[in-house]
C-alpha cells in the first residue's frame, strides 16, 4: 500500500512545515534551488495527498499517477509544467514549482506561465506554489499577458495554514476526492466571468488568420480559381500550426517561424523551412515534389504565391510568448480536432470582383453546424469494435488476443474522417495495446 491515509498526510505536513519554518531563511535564499525545494517539500506534500508521486506503485506509464517534468528552458520560459497529476491517463491539474525566494503573491510571470499551461490542455484548475505558498488558479480563463498576478486565482495559502486547511485541501486535491470528482463539483461553484475555452479560442485565431490570408492572396495572386484559392490558405495555416507545435514539443528548434519575421521576404524565408521539413517528415503537408511511387500530385502552387510580410508577421508573432496564451506542448489532438472540425465547416469564395470572402459550406448550414464527437464516444467505439479485434473477443475471426505482428498487419478505415478522430484513437490504442502485450510477455525476451 502506498497510498497514505488522511491521519498520515496531516502527520507529514506537520512535519514539513515545522522543517519549512525551523530553516525559513535558507530556503529563501537565491540559492537554495528549485530541485532541491521539489524533493524536500513539494513531492512529499502530495504524497501526503495521496499521490503516489514516485511510481512506487509500479504502475504503467500510461497510468502512473504524476508525470514528473524535466524543465527545460526555452527563450527565457519553461517548456513543461513541473507536474502533471492524472487519474488513469487524464489529466487533471498541472502543478508548477518556484523557489521560496520568488514572491507568488505580487509576482504575475509564473502565474501566467501556469495559466498558459491549464488553460491551453483544457483544465479546470492548476496549481503553483513554492511551498511558502500555494495558489490555485482557474484555467478557464483565457490568459493575458497584461493580467494581474490575482487574475482567476481562486485560493491562496501560505504554508502557516496548511494544517488548518488540511481538510479543505485533502477535499480538493487529495487523490481520492478527485477521483470522485472533487474538481468538477469546485469548477461549478466557482463560475468566474471571462471562462473561453481554449477550443472556441483557438478557433476563432485561425479564423482570422483564414479571412486575413486569404484577402491578401486574393489581392496579390490574381486568377486563383476558388479551389486553389481554399488550398492555399488551408494548407499554409497547416504548415504553420505543424511546425510551432513541434517546436513547443522539442521536434523543431524554438523560434524557427518567428525568426522569419526578422526583415523581409517573410514567405521566402518560410518556404524555405516547409522545403526541410519536406525532407524531415516526408508529409502530405510537405509534398512539394513528384517522388517515384507517390499516388498523390505534389503542391506547385504555394511555392510560388505572392503574400505580404506584414500579414504573416502579425499572423507569426502571435504565436509566441508572452503574446500567445497557447503552449502547444500540452495542446491535446482532441482539441485540434474539435478546432480543425469546426473549421473545415467553412470555405473561401471569390465575389466576381476578386474579393475572398469565408461563409459556411452549404451542407453545414443545411445541417444547423458541425458537430464534433466527444473524446469519451470516440474512446468507447474504439474500446467496443478495435479492443475487442486485439483482445479475441469475438469480433474478429480468431479467439485469441492478437500479438504485436498481427496488429501490424491490421487495416481500419474510417470513410468519413472529418478531423480524423476516430482514427487517432485507435491508432494510440494499438499503440498502448502493443505496449502493453510487450510487458505482460516479458520485455527482457524481446
Amino acid at each position: 500500500m502506498f497510498q497514505m491515509t488522511k491521519d498520515e498526510g496531516l502527520q507529514k505536513v506537520e512535519e514539513l512545515v515545522e522543517a519549512f519554518q525551523r530553516d525559513l531563511g535558507s530556503f529563501k535564499r537565491p540559492a537554495y534551488k528549485e530541485a532541491r525545494l521539489r524533493s524536500e517539500f513539494i513531492d512529499p506534500f502530495f504524497e501526503a495527498l495521496g499521490w503516489d508521486v514516485h511510481n512506487k506503485s509500479h504502475a504503467a506509464p500510461a497510468y502512473k499517477d504524476v508525470i514528473l517534468e524535466d524543465a527545460i528552458k526555452v527563450a527565457g520560459t519553461i517548456k513543461a509544467p513541473d507536474y502533471c497529476f492524472r487519474i488513469g491517463p487524464q489529466k487533471v491539474f498541472f502543478v508548477e514549482a518556484k523557489k521560496p525566494v520568488l514572491d507568488l503573491k505580487k509576482d504575475p510571470r509564473p502565474a501566467y506561465q501556469l495559466r498558459r499551461y491549464g488553460w491551453s490542455a483544457n483544465l479546470k484548475v492548476s496549481i503553483l506554489t513554492d511551498f511558502e505558498e500555494f495558489a490555485v488558479y482557474d484555467c478557464r480563463v483565457r490568459p493575458k499577458e497584461s493580467d494581474k498576478v490575482g487574475a482567476a486565482r481562486v485560493q491562496y495559502h501560505s504554508y502557516e495554514e496548511y494544517l488548518d486547511r488540511f481538510d479543505e485541501l485533502h477535499g480538493l486535491f487529495g487523490r481520492e476526492a478527485v477521483l470522485q470528482g472533487s474538481l468538477e463539483r469546485f469548477a461549478e461553484e466557482k463560475k468566474l466571468r471571462g471562462t473561453a475555452p481554449v477550443d472556441k479560442e483557438f478557433l476563432k485565431e485561425i479564423e482570422t488568420w483564414r479571412d486575413v490570408l486569404a484577402r491578401n492572396i486574393a489581392l496579390r495572386n490574381k486568377g486563383l480559381s476558388v479551389h486553389e484559392m481554399n488550398f492555399a490558405v488551408q494548407r499554409t495555416i497547416d504548415r504553420i500550426i505543424f511546425l510551432r507545435i513541434c517546436e513547443d514539443r522539442g521536434i523543431e528548434s524554438y523560434g524557427k517561424l518567428e525568426s522569419c519575421t526578422n526583415g523581409a521576404n517573410v514567405y521566402e524565408r518560410l518556404m524555405q523551412l516547409f522545403d526541410r521539413a519536406e525532407e524531415r517528415y516526408n508529409s502530405g503537408i510537405f509534398h512539394f515534389e513528384k517522388e517515384k511511387g507517390q499516388r498523390t500530385e505534389p503542391d506547385t502552387l504555394t511555392p510560388h504565391l505572392k503574400i505580404d510580410d506584414s500579414v504573416l508577421k502579425k499572423i507569426l508573432k502571435g504565436f509566441y510568448y508572452p503574446a500567445s496564451p497557447y503552449e502547444f506542448s500540452v495542446l491535446g489532438a482532441d482539441i485540434l480536432g474539435q478546432v480543425y472540425e469546426q473549421f473545415l465547416g467553412k470555405v473561401i469564395r471569390l465575389t466576381p470582383g476578386g474579393y475572398a470572402k469565408v461563409e459556411e459550406k452549404p451542407e453545414v448550414r443545411k445541417a444547423g453546424g458541425v458537430y464534433y464527437t466527444p473524446t469519451y464516444i470516440v474512446d468507447y467505439i474504439v474500446k467496443n469494435t478495435v479492443g475487442k479485434l486485439c483482445h479475441g473477443d469475438g469480433t474478429g475471426k480468431s479467439m485469441k488476443p492478437l500479438t504485436p505482428r498481427q496488429v501490424h498487419n491490421l487495416r481500419i478505415l474510417d470513410p468519413a474522417c472529418g478531423s480524423g478522430s476516430f482514427l487517432i484513437g485507435a491508432f494510440q490504442y494499438l499503440l498502448d495495446y502493443i505496449r502493453d502485450w510487450y510487458v505482460s510477455d516479458g520485455p527482457e525476451k524481446h
